[in-house]
C-alpha cells in the first residue's frame, strides 16, 4: 500500500528558509520520516496549485492507498484543492508543522480540513510520523513498530529534528 506525501508552496524552502523561525530540518527530512514508518513512499511538492491539484487526480488512479498532504498557504483559501481531494476515496491525513490556529487568524481556517479523515497541526517534524501512522491505521495496518495502531505512546512536539514549528 502506497502513501502519498503532498507539499505545497514555500515548503521546498524549508532548512533554508530563516531557520531560527523554521528550524534546519528539510523537506527531505519530514519524507525520511515518513518512511521510516511506511518505505513505500511517494513524495512531491509543488509552487504551483495547478500541479498540487493535478498531482491529487493522479492519485485517483495510480495505486495511492492514503494521501499526507501539507498544503502550505493553499491550506486557507484553495478550494480547487479542496474539490480534487473530496473526489478521492482514500485516507486523507492533514499535516501542519506549527499550530495553525495560534497563528495568524487567516492561518486559523483550513479548507482542506472538512475533506480530511484527520488533521495534525503544531507537532514539527514528528507530526509526519504521526500522519504517517494515522494514514496507516485507518488503512488497517499495524503500526511500524509491529503493535496494533493505537500503540498509547506519547510524542511531544521536541521529539526528532526540528523544523521550527512555524512552518506551515
Amino acid at each position: 500500500m502506497r502513501l502519498l506525501v503532498l507539499h505545497g508552496p514555500n515548503l521546498s524552502q524549508l532548512g533554508t528558509r530563516d531557520p531560527t523561525h523554521y528550524g534546519t530540518a528539510t523537506l527531505a527530512d519530514a519524507v525520511a520520516v515518513v518512511r521510516a514508518v511506511h518505505p513505500d513512499t511517494d513524495s512531491a511538492q509543488y509552487e504551483d496549485e495547478g500541479a498540487l491539484v493535478r498531482r491529487v487526480h493522479d492519485a485517483r488512479r495510480d495505486g495511492t492507498s492514503a494521501v499526507i498532504c501539507n498544503a502550505g498557504a493553499l491550506t486557507h483559501y484553495s478550494w480547487a484543492l479542496h474539490d480534487a481531494l473530496e473526489l478521492l476515496e482514500v485516507p486523507i491525513v492533514e499535516v501542519h508543522l506549527s499550530q495553525i490556529h495560534a497563528r495568524e487568524p487567516f492561518r486559523h481556517h483550513s479548507v482542506v480540513a472538512p475533506v480530511a479523515d484527520v488533521s495534525i497541526s503544531g507537532a514539527g517534524l514528528v507530526g509526519y510520523r504521526l500522519a504517517a501512522e494515522a494514514a496507516r491505521a485507518l488503512l488497517g495496518l499495524e503500526s511500524s513498530s509491529g503493535e496494533e495502531s493505537s500503540s498509547g505512546e506519547e510524542s511531544s512536539p521536541g521529539d526528532g529534528a526540528s523544523l521550527g514549528g512555524e512552518a506551515s
